[in-house]
C-alpha cells in the first residue's frame, strides 16, 4: 500500500518534521573545559565558591529530612498495611524493615566530598584525556530548566566514567549536582561506596522481583526528591552500560516513576534532558570485548580500582558531552494521555500503569534514546573502522591477506564522511586527518594481519573492539541499510520484516515503520543512490557503491541471527534453559568458525546472540516456558 510517488512527494516534509522535533534542534558548538584546568590550580578550583541556583529557589532539605518525608508518606503507609495483611507481620516490624532499606538506599550528598572528587578527577582527567568538550549553550538551557521545573538528566551509558563525568561538568559550571541512581555493586566497594553516596549516589537493587515494600520505598524516594526540588535526578535510560557502543533498548521502570508526579498532577511539569557522551576511546574497551566472549567481568572492588591505575599511562583521546534540549513531559503527553483517570482512585494507592500510560512512556523512552543518538559525536576513526572491517571480511571471504593503500583508505574515508554528513551525522572531523589516519593504519594492522596460528579468542577480542567503533555510527545508517537489504525483493514488506526482526538490536521507535521507510527512501534518493518511478525503485549507477556499503554494514547481524536459527534447528535437540543457551550457541559458532564456515567473527558476541533469541521469541519462532 506504500506509493513510491507519495514517498518522494512527502519524504522531504517527513524528514523536515523529524528534524524539527524539539529534541533535535540545531547543534551547539563545544568548549574544552580541561583547557582552563591545565593552566590554573586544581585545589583552587575544588575549593571555589559553589552556589548553584535551585528549583524555584527552594531551600535544600537535608538527606535525613528527605528520608523522614518518605517514611511518613501516605503511599508507604498504605503499602506497609498491605504487606502486613499479606504476610501476617506486625506493621511496626515492617516499618523497621522499611527504615533499614531506606538507610541502605539513600544518598547523603556532602559538599566536602564533592570538592574532594573535583580535585581528584581534575588530576585524573588531565592525564587520561586530551580534552573534555561541552556545549555551553546546553548548560545554560539546563540552568534555566532547573529553575522552572523538576529536572531529570538522562545520559547515554558507555562507561563507568559517565556519572563521575556528569557531576564533574555540573560542578565546573556551577549547576546543581544531581542525585544519581547507582547499582548495589558499588556499595560493596570499601570506602569508595560511601564516597559515592556522599557525592550524590543512591543505591538500588538490580531487580526487585515482587517485593512491594522495596518498590514502594524506591519509587517514593525518587518522587519525593523530584517533587521537592532537592536536586536534579540522574539515571541511565539504558539501565546498564552498553558493551557494544550501540544504544540499548530503554528500561522503563525509573522513567515511569519520574513521570508519575506530572501524570498525577503533583507538579505542573517535568523537564527531561537527554545527554550524549561520546568517547574517542572508552576505558573498558578490552574488558567489554572479553565480556561479550563469555569471560566474566571483574567484580567491582576498591583493590581492583587501585590495580586499574595503570590506565593513567594511556591516552584515551577526547570526550564530547552534549546536553540536549530539555524536553517537557507535559508537551510529550499532550493529546496522548488522559490524566483524568488519576482522579478516580486516591493518588497514594499504587496501581499498574494503564495501557495508554504504558504506551506513552515506552514511546517517550525510544524518542529520548534516539535524541541521545542524534547528538553523539562521531570521530574519523569510527568511519575508518567501519571501512576496515568490511575490507577485512572481503579478504576473508576471498581467502586473501591483501593490504590497503593509504591513499585508497583516505579516499574511502572522505567518501564515507560526506555520505554520513548527508545522512545527518554529527561529525568531529579536524581540518587535517593525516596523523589520525596513520594511527588508524597501525591499529588496522592488528585486524588485517592477524596470524592464523593465533588463538580464536585473541582474534575475536581485536575484532569486537573494532566493531564497537563501527557500532557508534550504526544509528546514522540503520534505516537506509535496512532498505538496501530489502531492495531486491518486495521492498516495503522486506523492510518491515527486517525492521521488526532487528528491533532489539537497534533503536527503532515502535509504530514508526512507515516513517522509517519514508526516511530511508528520502536519504537514498537525496544521495543519488535510488530513483523512484510510479511503481518501481531503481538503483542508479553510483548507487551500487552506497547500497553495497550499507548492506555489508548489517551483514554481521544477519549472519548472527541466521546462525542462532541454524543452531536451534540443527543442534538444540533438547530443551535449553536461558543460562545454557549462550554457552551452547558459542560452542556451535566456534566450531563453524574454525571450520571456515562462518565469515564474521562478531557473531561470537553474546549481545548479538541474546538479541536474536529475544527477536525469535517475539516473532513466535521460539517458545519460552517456566521450568
Amino acid at each position: 500500500d506504500i506509493s513510491f510517488k507519495k514517498i518522494i512527494e512527502t519524504g522531504s516534509s517527513v524528514l523536515l518534521l523529524f528534524l524539527s522535533d524539539p529534541m533535535l534542534k540545531k547543534r551547539d558548538d563545544f568548549e574544552d573545559i580541561l583547557e582552563e584546568r591545565r593552566n590554573s590550580s586544581d585545589l583552587k578550583y575544588a575549593l571555589r565558591c559553589y552556589t548553584p541556583v535551585l528549583y524555584k529557589g527552594v531551600t535544600p532539605c537535608t538527606s535525613s529530612m528527605l528520608k523522614s518525608m518518605v517514611l511518613q508518606s501516605d503511599q508507604l503507609h498504605y503499602v506497609i498495611n498491605q504487606v502486613s495483611k499479606e504476610t501476617g507481620k506486625a506493621t511496626d516490624d515492617i516499618k523497621e524493615e522499611a527504615s533499614a532499606i531506606l538507610e541502605e538506599m539513600a544518598q547523603c550528598l556532602q559538599l566536602s566530598t564533592v570538592r574532594f572528587f573535583a580535585f581528584t578527577l581534575s588530576k585524573a582527567f588531565k592525564t587520561l584525556f586530551r580534552s573534555i568538550c561541552v556545549n555551553e549553550d546546553g548548560i545554560q538551557r539546563l540552568q534555566q530548566a532547573i529553575q522552572e521545573h523538576p529536572v531529570v538528566l538522562l545520559p547515554s551509558h558507555r562507561s563507568y566514567m559517565d556519572f563521575l563525568l556528569m557531576s564533574y561538568i555540573l560542578y565546573t559550571y556551577d549547576v546543581a549536582l544531581p542525585v544519581i541512581a547507582a547499582g548495589m555493586d558499588f556499595m560493596g566497594m570499601k570506602f569508595v561506596g560511601e564516597m559515592l553516596r556522599m557525592s550524590g549516589a543512591f543505591f538500588i537493587r538490580r531487580s526487585f522481583g515482587g517485593d512491594k515494600l522495596y518498590w514502594a520505598l524506591f519509587s517514593e524516594y525518587v518522587k519525593t526528591m523530584l517533587k521537592n526540588g532537592f536536586a536534579p535526578v540522574e539515571f541511565f535510560l539504558e539501565g546498564t552500560r552498553s558493551r557494544t557502543s550501540k544504544s540499548l533498548t530503554p528500561k522503563l521502570g525509573l522513567l515511569n516513576i519520574v513521570m508519575d508526579p506530572f501524570l498525577k498532577g503533583e507538579v505542573f511539569d517535568v523537564n527531561v534532558v537527554p545527554v550524549s557522551i561520546s568517547y574517542e576511546r572508552v576505558l573498558e574497551e578490552t574488558l567489554y570485548a572479553r565480556e561479550l566472549l563469555g569471560i566474566p567481568k571483574p567484580k567491582e572492588s576498591t583493590s581492583g580500582l587501585f590495580k586499574a591505575r595503570k590506565i593513567l599511562s594511556e591516552d584515551y583521546g577526547s570526550i564530547h558531552v552534549y546536553f540536549g534540549q530539555p524536553v517537557s513531559v507535559r508537551s510529550l503527553a499532550q493529546g496522548k494521555v488522559n490524566r483524568c483517570q488519576f482522579n478516580l482512585v486516591p493518588r497514594h494507592i499504587p496501581r499498574r500503569p494503564s495501557e495508554d500510560i504504558a504506551s506513552f512512556v515506552n514511546d517517550s523512552a525510544y524518542r529520548l534514546v534516539r535524541a541521545q543518538e542524534e547528538n553523539m559525536v562521531l570521530k574519523p576513526w569510527v568511519l575508518v573502522a567501519s571501512l576496515l572491517l568490511q575490507y577485512h571480511h572481503q579478504n576473508q571471504a576471498a581467502g586473501q591477506k591483501r593490504g590497503i593503500a593509504l591513499g585508497e583508505l583516505t579516499a574511502q574515508a572522505v567518501w564515507l564522511r560526506d555520505l554520513s554528513r548527508q545522512y545527518g551525522a554529527f561529525l568531529h572531523w579536524p581540518g587535517t586527518v593525516v596523523t589520525q589516519v596513520f594511527t588508524i593504519i597501525l591499529l588496522a594492522l592488528c585486524v588485517l594481519t592477524i596470524c592464523e596460528d593465533k588463538e580464536l579468542l585473541s582474534q575475536a577480542v581485536i575484532l569486537l573492539s573494532c566493531a564497537s567503533y563501527r557500532n557508534q555510527a550504526l544509528h546514522v545508517f540503520v534505516r537506509p541499510a535496512l532498505l538496501a537489504l530489502a531492495i531486491h525483493t518486495e521492498v516495503f514488506n522486506s523492510f518491515s520484516f527486517l525492521r521488526n526482526m532487528f528491533s532489539n538490536e537497534f533503536i527503532l521507535c515502535p509504530g514508526a515503520t512507515v516513517q522509517d521507510f519514508e526516511e530511508a527512501c528520502y536519504l537514498l534518493v537525496k544521495t543519488g543512490a535510488l530513483q523512484f518511478t510510479q511503481q518501481e525503485v531503481l538503483v542508479t549507477e553510483r548507487g551500487h557503491r552506497t547500497l553495497a556499503f550499507l548492506s555489508t554494514m548489517l551483514d554481521p547481524f544477519l549472519q548472527g541471527y541466521q546462525v542462532v536459527c541454524r543452531f536451534l534447528c540443527e543442534e538444540a535437540t533438547e530443551t535449553l534453559t536461558e543460562k545454557q543457551f549462550i554457552p551452547a550457541v558459542r560452542k556451535f559458532i566456534k566450531k563453524l568458525l574454525l571450520a571456515g564456515r562462518l565469515r564474521y567473527m562478531e557473531v561470537l558476541s553474546s549481545d548479538l546472540q541474546k538479541n536474536s533469541l529475544a527477536a525469535l521469541l517475539r516473532l513466535g519462532a521460539v517458545r519460552k516456558m517456566k521450568g
